[in-house]
C-alpha cells in the first residue's frame, strides 16, 4: 500500500502535467496499491474546479483511506516540532501526511520536495515508481 499526496494527485490531474507521475499513479491505481488519507482527500477535491470535482471524487471514493486517530494527531505535533528543531518548515498538511503513512507503515508518494527533506528525518519511506510500478526505494 503507498499513500498517494495530494501533490500526485493535483500534477496528475493538470493537462501539462509530469508523465512520470502520471504514470507513477496510474500504476498504483491499476495494481489496487494506492491509499490516501482525510487531508489528502480534503488538498484534492477542495482545491479541485467544479468541472473535475466529480471525476476526483469517483477515483478517491474506491481508495482505501487510512483513518487519523488521535494517536496520530500527537505524533504529528512531536514531528512537526522535531522537523522545526532541525530548522525545517514544513506545512503542517505535510507533517500530517507523513505521519499517517509512519503509523500505517506504508510508503508515499509524493511530488512536493517536502517530503524529500522529512523523509530521513522522521524515517519516511517514500515511493518512487518504476517499471511496472515496481518500488526504486
Amino acid at each position: 500500500m503507498v499513500l498517494v499526496d495530494s501533490s500526485v494527485w493535483i500534477e496528475a490531474a493538470r493537462r501539462d502535467g509530469s508523465l512520470a507521475v502520471k504514470c507513477g499513479l496510474e500504476g498504483l491505481l491499476e495494481e489496487f496499491k494506492a491509499a490516501l488519507c482525510g487531508v489528502v482527500w480534503l488538498e484534492v477535491l477542495g482545491g479541485a474546479r467544479v468541472a473535475e470535482r466529480a471525476r476526483m471524487q469517483s477515483y478517491l471514493l474506491v481508495l482505501p483511506r487510512l483513518e487519523t486517530e488521535e494517536q496520530t494527531w500527537n505524533r504529528a505535533a512531536v514531528a512537526a516540532a522535531q522537523l522545526r528543531d532541525c530548522g525545517l518548515t514544513v506545512p503542517w498538511s505535510d507533517v500530517l501526511v507523513a505521519t499517517v503513512a509512519l503509523t500505517h507503515r506504508v510508503r508515499v508518494y509524493a511530488h512536493d520536495r517536502h517530503f524529500n527533506l522529512m523523509a530521513p528525518l522522521l524515517g519516511l519511506q517514500l515511493y518512487a515508481p518504476g517499471y511496472g510500478g515496481q518500488y526504486m526505494r
